[in-house]
């Protein structure tokens, strides 16, 4: 079996396609909650608290200078704002998977809760029956 073919089965299992549209989805929805966080949720949150940008937070650590060559060395910065956005980020991902995972499992108790139809007797139960029932008589 060549080396294609093999690729080709492996590539049209349903799993790996299902994973394919799943990282699709996620980046995509990733997208969203960077927007939602960055453009709806802190701006107004920044304003709050005292019309902060939360991206633009950081520690300098050593300001921009120039060398004696007459190169730029760029500021020792720590972005702590950037961070912040992504944990918010994170938290909003978090929850909006928890709650697919919950509508989830309730579906699948309701699934498990709904009980299974009796299996109807087989024709041999059923003949011992009529058996058992003309021998009462």
């Amino acid at each position: 079996m060549g080396v294609l073919t093999e690729f080709k089965e492996f590539a049209m299992r349903g799993n790996v396609i299902d994973l394919a549209v799943g990282v699709v989805i996620g980046a995509a929805f990733g997208k969203i909650v960077t927007a939602l966080v960055d453009k709806i949720i802190m701006p107004p949150l920044g304003w709050m608290i005292g019309r902060v940008d939360f991206s633009e937070l950081a520690w300098t650590l050593a300001p921009a200078r120039i060398a004696a060559d007459g190169k730029e060395i760029p500021a020792v910065v720590i972005g702590y704002g950037d961070f912040l956005n992504t944990v918010v980020q994170f938290v909003i991902v978090a929850f909006a998977i928890f709650m697919v995972v919950k509508f989830i499992n309730r579906l699948a108790r309701k699934k498990q809760a709904e009980p299974a139809a009796p299996a109807a007797p087989s024709e041999e139960v059923l003949l011992l029956r009529e058996i058992r029932d003309n021998l009462k008589h």
